[in-house]
């Protein structure tokens, strides 16, 4: 499965870098996040409850940062397992600064196996991307509130 979208955000590259790579802001801002810790240099433990239509379940895995370009780019690659199935992943995330805003832009594939792929497939994809616009409209919040701007 594909995985696109982009977001805009209200401020300089560099601030919207900084906050793509605080954990405790990324942890906050993940649908079902239960925990993210950091195991080794750019790479975490993390642990998700996610529900896809009746399937819910728990999935621990790791996240993994490679190639980062400050504050422009990076990847994410992504590994989990749970009693519902299994979802591998790997995405670039690239953030263009223009004009004092910031657009961050994703494209990615998703592998998922076992009971989630067969009992939700036809929804994976909306709610991939139901999970990643709550991700950034919380984001997005964070970086305002930092800035005072609310």
């Amino acid at each position: 499965m594909n995985v696109k979208g982009s977001y805009t955000f209200d401020a300089p590259a560099q601030q919207v870098w900084d906050l793509l790579l605080d954990t405790e802001a990324v942890a906050a801002c993940v649908p079902g996040c239960d925990s993210l810790e950091p195991i080794g240099e750019n790479k975490y433990r993390a642990a998700l409850t996610m529900a896809i239509a009746a399937l819910t379940g728990r999935y621990e895995g790791t996240v993994e940062m490679a190639d980062l370009v400050p504050p422009s780019s990076y990847r994410l690659v992504v590994h989990g397992k749970g009693k519902p199935g299994m979802v591998n992943g790997g995405t670039s995330i690239t953030l263009t600064e223009e004009a004092g805003t910031t657009t961050v832009s994703i494209d990615g594939t998703v592998q998922v196996a076992g009971t989630i792929a067969r009992v939700g497939q036809r929804l994976l994809g909306s709610v991939s991307k139901m999970m990643m616009d709550r991700f950034f409209n919380c984001m997005k919040a964070r970086l305002e509130d930092q800035s005072g701007t609310a």
